[in-house]
């Protein structure tokens, strides 16, 4: 079961301003990609469903970091189905996000008090999901969408909207501004941060600067914000 409230979890989220997206097949080498995210700041940590038995090796850095680092709140990311969602939350997930919207994952979630973050394209599936009980909408593919400009025209009508872009998000300072400038509430990042070539050469340390630098950036355009 999950570990931190519903509150607890969408709280971090909106404080830390990133979620960093990252799926492993080594429970070794993903436990030190958490530990890397963690230590640069970004305490909450999406792992994707992508590989065989992956609710496996989400299952051992949960029992992991519930012991060595019990401020890290994991979640589950790439989850389309109720029954998915069902099996990552007993194993504890503390939030699910997914990359389309579903009802009976909402539902799924809404009875454990788990934080659901549903993939949406559209105002209308951002508005269904917001019935559905989401907090935070992950927008997604964010740059395919239209990028910055598209929360920005969401955003207009509807400022109440709390939106997470994922999916061409980029780790630099520019691309950071333009997100938070439009109105995100947060942004996901995956492989632009959490990089294949540095954890191919176990370079953990350079994850943890880039993860501090994103949140710098973050604190940095929210102080400038009116």
């Amino acid at each position: 079961m999950a570990h931190f409230s519903r509150l607890e979890v969408l709280n971090k989220v909106v404080e830390v301003g990133v979620v960093p997206v990252f799926y492993h097949h080594d429970p070794e080498v993903a436990k030190k990609i958490v530990a890397a995210c963690s230590q640069g700041g970004a305490k909450v940590v999406e792992f994707t469903n992508r590989g065989d038995l992956a609710y496996q090796v989400f299952g051992e850095l949960v029992r992991y970091f519930v012991k060595g680092d019990p401020g890290v709140i994991l979640g589950v990311g790439s989850v389309i189905d109720p029954a998915t969602a069902a099996l990552y939350i007993s194993s504890g997930a503390n939030f699910v996000v997914g990359p389309v919207l579903n009802q009976d994952v909402a539902k799924t979630c809404n009875r454990r008090k788990v934080p659901y973050m549903p993939g949406c394209g559209t105002a209308s599936e951002i508005s269904e999901a917001e019935e559905l009980g989401a907090e935070i909408c992950k927008v997604f593919p964010a740059s395919t969408l239209g990028g910055p400009s598209f929360i920005k025209a969401v955003r207009g009508p509807c400022p109440w909207m709390r939106l997470m872009p994922t999916g061409g998000v980029d780790a630099t300072r520019e691309n950071i501004r333009s997100w938070f400038e439009a109105g995100a509430t947060c942004v996901g990042i995956g492989s632009k941060l959490v990089r294949k070539d540095l954890i191919a050469a176990g370079e953990f340390d350079r994850i943890s600067e880039m993860v501090s630098q994103v949140i710098s950036w973050i604190v940095e355009v929210r102080e400038e914000m009116p």
